[in-house]
């Protein structure tokens, strides 16, 4: 054990690795290891964690083992080791990747005393021989690196670092140090436990970086969105995460075809285009990495300016530690996250058939994630309250605080939900309590009698969601904080006790309201959300209108909506340009483009627009095999439900695919199948109705014709044919 007081440590710091002064709580952490103290390191990425081990190591006797989940990451930690010493066996890594030759020169460096940091994997740890073998040298301490893996609770947990505690035993205790970069309470205090450490000091450095901007977006179109947003941030690095290798691939190929250097990262490639791909993006010969949560671990690229996640993640730990590789030098870093609950739903979906336990924790975790998503409050303030951090002033630097939402006097809402949870002696959930509040009867709430309480239904003039929001809101005010032990329960602060002795006036927003999109709205609001030109809009709806009247079709059989707000969105004004945008095919283009063009072209030059046009998106080689698949397979008259089936589409996905064919104006013919499902006087029905009908909604049509006597899918087979047969 050395002494503090004999330890110069800005010396050493100087010496090793250049630095004048630490960050942080680095010194003190350092200094508590010195001391042969246990440590909990809890500090963002890019907080300076690795220090805390790699200082004391060149300072100690002996060597340091440490702990970490990632071939890639030892490696790198490795690099740069020897890049501070002229002597290669300063730092090593034992695991997998080794040959036995390499092994042995390993294990000559550290038995002759040359290697400080012996990094090593949890599954090597546990092996015999290297049991063995570390039982010979002098170890200095041990560090835990990622140590999130320990809990089921962390977004990365796996099993074996939970065997490391008796394994360190086996071997020869010293002091012990874990670290990582996103843990909550309830993380932090199964880390302490199972590490057998619950003693140990902790350092914990703020999780706030003001220099990260956070914003939610509405998943409508969203490779649109992508591609626009980084056009707009020409030669900048970012990291787009998606939860899918298949998604990876397309949205790589893309952006590729786009324009943009991309390359995509997932660890079904194989390891040489994988680190070679990774290695092009730190070199800068790309800019864009696509990747799986598999890429970033360890990956010191401080200037990474954008990071997009395309679906939305499984934690908002997970969240937080991909969001910190943005910004990392203390510049710009921008956080885009896109939402649709019916992600959320998908990944529900994916749980089922996993141990109950397991699909608790998901479920749990998944709930934060959507509270994040739909809240309206300060995004680091509701990030940071997760952790256990409370922020005190807002971050004005979120689409939240620079676009707030709606307010309304909250106190009466908290003073009910403070009452509720008291009543149901905090033993309760936010969803179950948010029931009680809105007087919606359940399984739960029948089981303990919950319905019979004085207080049931108390706030039923609001919904479910409403007090859900109050809940979140409260959690951020400290006033309400959710149980360690048995995650979730609500349990009153002591500030949350005086608020219900003394309220006092408290301003709270309203939620996001991402409602679901319905087919025939989802391509008119990503366009609406794109700011279409509405005098352009206007005048391409009156053009429309006078060639239908000429031929004698309705309106939306030239062009639909989506296509005229694309239109005046994009100005195309030359036939190719035109085939880009929304709805538009070659055929439609010839038949119908040319005025269209024309009016665009004059609009364009009299009021001097700047046109847009690198925002005019390419689709993907993949699609258009796909659209060759439909045809060919409608031309052989093979059943909608086996084509369907043969790419694994559900019915409406399929009809989606073919009413895109249709729209941009290539002649399908379903005959074979409709007259297999309607007779021909309930075709004609359909038919007569859209011949006069002012829009092509589905909605508008069951409205019209009966729920009872059509499905959705009855007209919208005939909404192909009849557009098919006017308009192509």
């Amino acid at each position: 054990m050395v002494k503090e007081v004999e330890i110069d440590l800005q010396k050493y710091l100087k010496k090793y690795f250049g630095f004048d002064t630490f960050k942080g709580q680095q010194q003190a952490a350092i200094r508590n290891v010195l001391n042969g103290n246990d440590s909990f390191v809890l500090m963002p990425t890019g907080g300076g964690k690795s220090l805390i081990y790699q200082l004391p190591a060149l300072i100690m006797e002996g060597t340091a083992i440490i702990i970490s989940p990632l071939i890639a990451l030892m490696k790198n930690q490795v690099d740069a080791m020897r890049t501070f010493s002229d002597l290669d066996g300063i730092a090593h890594f034992l695991n997998s990747s080794l040959t036995k030759n390499q092994i042995v020169q390993v294990k000559e460096d550290i038995l002759s005393g040359k290697t400080k940091l012996l990094y090593v994997a949890p599954e090597s740890l546990t092996k015999a021989e290297n049991i063995e073998f570390l039982r010979l040298i002098k170890i200095s301490f041990y560090a835990v690196d990622e140590a999130h893996c320990i809990s089921e609770w962390g977004h990365d947990f796996r099993p074996e670092y939970r065997k490391i505690r008796p394994i360190i035993e086996e071997i020869g205790t010293s002091p012990l140090i874990a670290l990582t970069a996103t843990a909550t309470p309830k993380v932090q205090h199964d880390i302490q436990k199972n590490l057998g450490m619950i003693d140990a000091k902790v350092f914990k450095s703020s999780f706030f970086r003001a220099n990260l901007y956070y914003e939610v977006r509405l998943k409508v179109n969203p490779e649109k969105q992508i591609i626009r947003f980084i056009k707009e941030n020409v030669g900048k690095s970012g990291i787009i995460y998606c939860l899918s290798r298949k998604k990876v691939e397309e949205l790589a190929e893309t952006l590729l075809i786009n324009d943009i250097k991309a390359l995509p990262y997932h660890a079904g490639m194989d390891s040489a285009t994988r680190s070679g791909n990774q290695d092009k993006f730190l070199m800068e010969e790309v800019d864009v990495i696509v990747a799986t949560i598999a890429f970033g671990m360890g990956i010191d690229k401080p200037d990474v300016r954008f990071v997009i996640h395309y679906d939305i993640p499984k934690s908002l730990e997970g969240y937080y530690q991909e969001t910190g590789r943005a910004g990392r030098d203390g510049g710009e870093g921008k956080c885009i996250a896109f939402y649709s609950y019916k992600d959320i739903q998908k990944l529900e979906k994916f749980m089922q058939g996993k141990p109950v336990a397991e699909q608790e924790i998901g479920k749990q975790l998944l709930l934060e994630t959507v509270a994040y998503a739909e809240s309206s409050v300060c995004r680091p303030k509701m990030l940071l309250n997760y952790f256990g951090e409370i922020l005190k002033e807002t971050c004005n630097n979120c689409d939240n605080c620079l676009n707030p939402k709606e307010q309304f006097e909250g106190m009466d809402h908290i003073v009910t939900v403070l009452k509720m949870i008291t009543k149901v002696k905090e033993n309760f959930k936010a969803d179950h309590v948010s029931n009680l509040l809105a007087g919606k009867i359940n399984a739960a709430v029948k089981s303990y009698k919950h319905d019979k309480l004085d207080v049931f239904g108390i706030g039923k003039a609001h919904d479910i969601k409403f007090w859900n929001a109050i809940i979140r809101q409260a959690l951020v005010l400290h006033l309400i904080e959710k149980d360690i032990e048995n995650y979730g329960l609500l349990k009153m602060t002591k500030e949350g006790k005086e608020f219900l002795i003394n309220p006092v006036s408290v301003k709270l927003a309203k939620d996001h309201d991402y409602d679901e999109i319905e087919n025939d709205d989802i391509v008119a609001a990503a366009v609406a959300s794109n700011s279409a030109d509405p005098v352009l809009f206007q005048m391409l709806k009156d053009l429309r209108k006078k060639i239908s009247k000429k031929l004698g079709v309705p309106p939306f059989v030239i062009f639909q909506d989506p296509s005229l707000e694309d239109m005046s969105i994009q100005y195309p004004i030359i036939m190719d340009e035109l085939k880009q945008v929304v709805g538009v095919g070659t055929g439609k283009a010839s038949r119908y483009g040319k005025e269209f063009l024309e009016l665009i072209q004059r609009y364009v030059v009299e009021n001097e627009i700047d046109r847009p046009q690198d925002m005019i998106v390419k689709s993907v080689v993949n699609k258009s095999v796909n659209k060759v698949y439909y045809i060919q397979s409608i031309d052989r008259k093979i059943s909608l439900e086996d084509i369907a089936d043969g790419k694994g589409l559900e019915m409406k996905e399929l009809l989606t695919e073919i009413e895109a064919i249709v729209n941009s104006g290539t002649k399908l013919n379903l005959d074979y199948y409709i007259n297999e499902i309607l007779d021909e006087e309930h075709q004609n029905e359909i038919y007569d109705y859209f011949r006069e009908a002012e829009s092509e909604s589905v909605k508008d049509a069951l409205k019209e014709l009966g729920e009872n006597e059509y499905s959705e899918i009855d007209i919208r087979l005939m909404r192909v044919k009849f557009i098919s047969e006017m308009g192509n």
